[in-house]
């Protein structure tokens, strides 16, 4: 209808009126309300004008509610918990209690203290949702910079740092993948010089260069170059693979519990064989729910 304006609910009105009606009484609903009956008698008689209809039967000792006042109360009630039920849902967005969080990750992170930290944030934060994502290195930078994740747990060195904003994470070691019935596997210790004439499982270079080339450069150091049989774009891969008994490989020390009835794992000593795990994200301001589990991650 042309020039019809819907009558505006005010929240402070309709917590009036549900005192009243809940109390049937307006000294005790001021009272209540921590106001004085004049201006609560008054409110209420705005209510019903807006509302276009009588809500209270005023009687000289009794106040009841009409039909129209008992529907009112009961849409009242539903109104106001809303009310509060948007202010709560917006206030925790803003504090990062609640929304969405894409967090990228490596394979072997999942074996070192990211699962621990990651129940400690559910049973702190359970209305924030974590999507979790397995990709590599190199994905998890595209991915980043797309806007498409928000947080990834990556294996450096990144060669291209622009925009994005790491943070050590984690760190981990090397070890010698074997199939159990190699004829190295039986021995308490393997080293790198070893594997000179192995045939290898690697990583593609292309998926994640730091890891690639600090394998690369652990056999250099024994004064060979692997020869790599194969490739696995997932270190999951690579370990079914070496299960198989199509190579061996090698692969983070914190996965040796993996198929570890099938693979002999075999630490590797010395600093070059130790590597770390970063925390990455975009740089300048992020939602706060991404500030608060970048900050429960790295605490």
């Amino acid at each position: 209808m042309a020039g019809y304006e819907p009558p505006r609910m005010d929240l402070r009105l309709l917590r009036q009126f549900v005192a009243v009606a809940e109390e049937l009484h307006f000294t005790r609903a001021a009272t209540r309300l921590g106001m004085s009956q004049p201006p609560l008698t008054a409110a209420i008689r705005r209510l019903e004008e807006e509302v276009g209809a009588t809500l209270i039967e005023r009687g000289r000792k009794t106040v009841r509610l009409t039909p129209a006042g008992l529907v009112m109360l009961e849409q009242a009630r539903r109104l106001m918990r809303a009310a509060e039920e948007a202010l709560a849902l917006t206030r925790d967005t803003a504090e990062g209690k609640r929304g969405k969080v894409r967090l990228g990750y490596v394979g072997s992170a999942m074996y070192g203290r990211l699962p621990a930290a990651l129940r400690a944030f559910r049973r702190a934060c359970p209305d924030l949702r974590v999507d979790l994502h397995e990709m590599t290195t190199v994905a998890q930078v595209r991915a980043l910079r797309e806007g498409t994740l928000d947080l990834g747990i990556v294996v450096p060195p990144l060669f291209d740092l622009a925009g994005l904003r790491t943070a050590s994470f984690d760190e981990d070691r090397l070890a010698i993948a074997l199939p159990v019935g190699h004829p190295l596997a039986g021995g308490d210790a393997v080293s790198v010089s070893r594997l000179v004439h192995e045939p290898f499982v690697c990583w593609p270079r292309s998926e994640g260069p730091g890891f690639h080339d600090q394998v690369v450069n652990l056999c250099g150091e024994q004064g060979f170059a692997p020869q790599v049989e194969q490739e696995a774009h997932s270190m999951h891969a690579v370990l079914s693979l070496v299960a198989v008994e199509a190579g061996v490989a090698i692969v983070p020390a914190s996965m040796r519990q993996v198929r570890a009835a099938e693979i002999a794992y075999f630490p590797i000593a010395g600093d070059t064989a130790r590597f770390d795990l970063l925390l990455c994200r975009p740089e300048g301001s992020v939602p706060a729910a991404t500030s608060r589990l970048e900050a429960a991650l790295l605490r």
